[in-house]
């Protein structure tokens, strides 16, 4: 497609309520962001930079030449700073595992911070909506039941809908609804239990 056609392309326009929303979410990160100090910025650096294929690559090619060099500075008869079993590259990769574990468990830490004002963000819009809903469902049955053109009728389901929900009862109801861990199975009656006489006994006797 020629640079021509593509900018003749109409750019879509989104419904108000939606750029709200996304408008919404991006002053949400970037409050987040803003609120994390010089060294969590530094934190966080850290640990995307860590993350990157050419820091694996980088460490691996390190790791090569250390061992190279060493080994082959051994078999020359040269006295090295690391001989096998490489006691040295084993400290320097051990502190580094423990510091990336740190770095990771530390972002993820403000991730998880993240994640939980938008978990609570669309809980609190589920409910919004919902009791919405059950006003709207109320009002329909209202003017239902006011305009003389419609039969007067009981609708059960419509009336249970209309009543908005109760977040601590769904909730308590959740929980008494969850599956306990698998009990271990009942030993049957002893009476149900045949005997391995019984199981051997003949039929008939002879």
């Amino acid at each position: 497609m020629s640079e021509t056609s593509a900018a003749s392309v109409p750019t879509p326009i989104l419904p108000a309520h939606i750029e709200d929303t996304i408008q919404a979410i991006a002053r949400l990160h970037a409050d987040h962001r803003q609120e994390a100090g010089a060294l969590q910025r530094v934190v966080e650096h850290s640990t995307a930079w860590i993350g990157r294929p050419r820091f694996l690559a980088g460490l691996g090619i390190l790791i090569v030449l250390w061992i190279g060099g060493n080994l082959s500075g051994s078999f020359a008869g040269y006295s090295v700073g690391d001989a096998p079993p490489f006691a040295w590259l084993q400290g320097v990769l051990g502190l580094l595992a423990l510091y990336v574990t740190l770095l990771i468990l530390t972002t993820q830490r403000r991730e998880d911070q993240l994640a939980g004002y938008r978990e609570q963000l669309t809980s609190e819009l589920a409910i919004l909506g919902e009791q919405k809903s059950a006003k709207i469902i109320s009002l329909l049955e209202e003017m239902r039941q006011d305009s003389p053109t419609l039969s007067d009728r009981v609708e059960e389901e419509a009336a249970a809908m209309s009543i908005a929900a109760d977040p601590q009862a769904v909730l308590d109801a959740i929980k008494e609804s969850e599956v306990p861990m698998e009990a271990p199975a009942a030993a049957l009656p002893e009476e149900a239990e045949p005997a391995v006489g019984e199981i051997l006994k003949p039929d008939v006797e002879v």
